[in-house]
């Protein structure tokens, strides 16, 4: 295969940053770096035929702290026309067959005045905003072609791409998703289980404004969640033990939205699904190590968590956003930016919030994914107490929003 041809400052094709994945992780990393430090040579290259990303129907929840680092990499206002702020949120907690879902749980969707807690943006403005700055910052994103190894030299690493050609970089970071090839070629172990569940996604249309609430209903095969989207329009993601999940998708449109209906309720009026619903199996992937000489894992590569508090792209923005700061930092210091102490601080800031995230997705899933009696009276009065603790909920919209403890200069619209 022949693809354009890597551009340096020099022509030798020696790079100083090479991102494997052209997804938002790998795409905002490559942005965030070369925004700060237009001397660095950075490319991304990808195993998916270019135009890929343009058939991604799903959408996805972009925090108060990622839009801000969005808006700071000039990509914001390309996503602003369509993206529908979350305005409050409301938690259910109730059988499918329950006539009446009681609520236990509001929350008001801002953090500051003006500013919502969370948008929801479908991934194709996403990803193609990433792309049209990476564009006018001369990042190379080389579409169709696989990285298949690589060699460990004395200053820098020698990628193998699979059509033959060899690139040199200083470092390698993984943004390849969370069954990362290139985590397993650097021999970085992981802890993984499977949740026997899947999420179901889709998009669908209702003949009433949902005014910007989202909702989530824990149900007892797992929760099931309604995100707005630009007009009379919602994202769903829906959990269900896989083999249901399976036999739900899987339905004539029929079967699918009477199911959907049963669990949507009929507070929009008529529903129908506008995209065709795709199921993903569920489980919780942790990285043992987010670094090796000369690389370093960031987004679903480093962490695949469950969708229960959607985290997970917010996750991986994060990881952008202090894999960033600690890179700018090193090559302002006159460092080696691919050094294993410099890669270390990345580690350091990252690993430990990530982990926590993990543990606390997997608790809540466990915890709400299931009807046993005595454990749902229990975590309904959890529920409604912290209903009645304002300060509570002012802690958990911070955190769901990104703005919680020591964020990096990004997450806080501030320019490295």
């Amino acid at each position: 295969m022949n693809h354009m041809p890597v551009a340096t400052k020099d022509g030798s094709g020696n790079l100083d940053i090479l991102i494997a994945g052209a997804g938002y992780v790998g795409l905002a990393a490559a942005v965030a770096i070369k925004s700060s430090r237009p001397n660095l040579s950075i490319a991304v290259v990808d195993a998916a035929p270019a135009g890929v990303w343009q058939k991604d129907g799903r959408c996805s929840a972009i925090a108060a702290a990622a839009s801000r680092m969005l808006a700071q990499l000039e990509c914001w206002d390309e996503i602003a026309p369509v993206a529908q702020a979350i305005t409050d949120m409301i938690v259910t907690d109730s059988r499918t067959s329950d006539p009446v879902r009681p609520v236990f749980l509001t929350f008001d969707g801002e953090v500051e005045p003006g500013e919502p807690f969370a948008h929801m943006v479908p991934n194709t403005a996403l990803n193609g905003a990433l792309r049209k700055q990476a564009a006018a910052l001369g990042i190379d994103i080389l579409e169709g072609v696989a990285v298949s190894s690589f060699d460990q030299g004395l200053s820098g690493l020698t990628v193998h791409l699979a059509d033959g050609v060899a690139l040199k970089t200083k470092l390698l970071i993984a943004a390849d998703g969370v069954r990362s090839k290139l985590r397993d070629m650097a021999g970085i172990k992981t802890v993984h289980w499977d949740y026997g569940q899947s999420g179901i996604v889709c998009t669908i249309a209702h003949e009433r404004p949902h005014n910007g609430r989202a909702e989530e209903h824990f149900l007892p095969a797992g929760p099931f969640a309604i995100l707005p989207l630009k007009g009379n329009r919602s994202s769903i993601v829906w959990t269900e033990r896989t083999a249901d999940a399976d036999r739900i998708v899987a339905a004539d449109d029929f079967v699918f939205e009477s199911e959907l209906e049963m669990r949507f309720g009929l507070k929009l009026g008529e529903i129908r699904a506008e995209t065709k619903p795709r199921a993903w199996p569920l489980g919780l992937t942790l990285a043992r190590e987010f670094i090796a000489p000369r690389f370093a894992l960031a987004g679903d590569a480093a962490h695949g968590i469950h969708p229960i508090a959607g985290q997970g792209l917010n996750l991986g923005l994060k990881d952008v956003a202090a894999l960033a700061e600690v890179i700018v930092d090193a090559d302002r210091l006159g460092q080696d930016i691919g050094a294993f102490d410099v890669l270390e601080r990345y580690q350091m800031w990252r690993r430990f919030d990530t982990w926590q995230m993990g543990v606390t997705t997997d608790v809540l899933n466990r915890l709400f994914s299931n009807d046993f009696g005595p454990l749902r009276a229990l975590r309904d009065i959890g529920l409604g107490l912290v209903e009645r603790a304002p300060h509570l909920k002012n802690f958990f919209i911070k955190q769901a929003s990104g703005l919680a403890g020591p964020a990096p200069k990004l997450l806080r619209g501030e320019a490295i």
